[in-house]
């Protein structure tokens, strides 16, 4: 029984980096062995366990192969008879199958029988074996690999993106289960350029089958006064990039890549116009969202972005009331924090233009204190200066006695801002 280090600890180590868990596999051992020396077992579709005392993981060497459509799980042989390189030949890329002996000094320090520390050297991302292909999920990790190491050179090697693009034009990635699936997706989000993920799997046609509403935008043409840019889906990745560099926040990211989806519903008559694409482009979200199964909150922000950027961006000019029911569409009162991510999208928005990443966005400032300005508002003070009448519904008297405040308080804000702005001016 031989315990090895495996997959991102490996290589996190060889590239001087940390933040990888450490994973291990067991050769030579059974499923009751490890029971007998304490090991708990977790998972249901291998055979895993946790280390009595660290809580790591470790597996037991194993081969598989896929089972049925939809690659739930896989039909899996875990024994003392598989060995490391069997074990090792069944994992996606090369840099993830390297290994590190952990209680036998008799074997070399690196066993790599795949290249792997070849590819590391080069920046090569590459698929170990024809076995790549029995998980179609795999598409989604290489690009996810790529958009975590972009900073570091890494590009997908060109065998392994035409694998991928084969597997795509099979229709296997079809079947995956949307779970399986946005968990990679979430996951890239997180990634400073995660930009790199949604690019690798247009590049193989897999972007046109996860997530075709945002696929269409590419080739979309826009105002080229606006969009110096031109290209709507160039556009979106754009504004992810500008929203990686704003907020680490996940939503946030997701609402930035997705706020455009409207743009694809427009008559290519009416191009590069695209009126009305704010309240067109619910409908898709709504798709797109339900289809992948993301959390509640993604899809919210992500289509309040969708209706009410362009409100955003044209701040300055809206009036107080409009202003008041912007706030009230995104539910600001009861989730202030939903306010943060929806100017930090719209932000997003204005900068994901060519020439204009670093241009200054008055406008999230100016809702900011438009917000501050009636978020002192207590209720128990306004009945006390403004008693209920007799007869009067209290609840209805006080939620029009809230909303004519607020609308005052604004009102007043905008005033002064105008007012200041003119002696700035003069």
């Amino acid at each position: 029984m031989n315990t090895y280090l495996v997959g991102g600890a490996v290589w996190d180590s060889m590239l001087g980096l940390r933040g990888s868990d450490r994973d291990y596999v067991v050769v030579g051992a059974t499923a009751d062995e490890m029971l007998a020396q304490g090991y708990r077992p977790v998972g249901k579709d291998f055979p895993g366990f946790l280390h009595p005392q660290t809580h790591e993981e470790y597996a037991l060497a194993r081969t598989e192969r896929k089972s049925g459509k939809g690659y739930k799980g896989c039909t899996v042989y875990a024994g003392p008879g598989v060995t490391l390189d069997e074990h090792l030949m069944r994992r996606d890329l090369t840099i993830n199958a390297m290994a590190m002996p952990v209680d036998n000094e008799q074997e070399p320090a690196l066993i790599d029988p795949w290249g792997g520390a070849r590819d590391l050297k080069e920046r090569k991302l590459r698929h170990v074996s024809p076995a790549f292909r029995e998980d179609p999920l795999r598409v989604l990790r290489v690009a996810r690999f790529a958009a975590r190491f972009a900073d570091q050179g890494f590009t997908v090697d060109e065998s392994t993106m035409a694998l991928m693009r084969e597997m795509t034009a099979s229709g296997e990635l079809e079947h995956l289960v949307p779970e399986r699936s946005w968990r990679e997706i979430d996951t890239a989000l997180g990634a400073q350029h995660a930009r790199v993920f949604f690019e690798v799997l247009r590049e193989c046609g897999a972007l046109a089958v996860l997530m075709p509403e945002l696929d269409r935008l590419f080739g979309i043409p826009q105002p080229a006064q606006w969009h110096p840019e031109i290209d709507t889906g160039l556009h979106s990745l754009m504004v992810l990039e500008q929203a990686c560099k704003l907020s680490s926040d996940r939503s946030v990211r997701f609402a930035a890549l997705i706020h455009d989806l409207g743009k694809g519903k427009t008559d290519p008559a009416e191009w590069p116009s695209h009126k009305g694409h704010e309240t067109k482009g619910i409908k898709p979200v709504v798709e797109l969202c339900e289809r992948l199964r993301t959390p509640t909150d993604y899809l919210t922000l992500a289509k309040l972005v969708s209706e009410f950027h362009t409100h955003c961006h044209r701040a300055m000019e809206l009036r107080p009331a409009t202003i008041l029911k912007l706030f009230e569409g995104i539910d600001a009162f009861r989730r202030p924090e939903r306010l943060e991510k929806f100017l930090l999208t719209c932000e997003a928005d204005a900068r994901g233009r060519t020439g204009l990443e670093d241009r200054p966005y008055p406008q999230a400032d100016y809702l900011r204190s438009a917000f501050a300005s009636i978020s002192g508002i207590r209720v128990p003070d306004l009945i006390k200066a403004n008693p209920i009448p007799k007869g009067e519904s209290s609840g209805e008297y006080i939620k029009q006695l809230v909303h004519k405040t607020r609308l005052q308080k604004i009102s007043d804000f905008v005033d002064q801002y105008r007012v200041s702005q003119d002696e700035h001016a003069g």
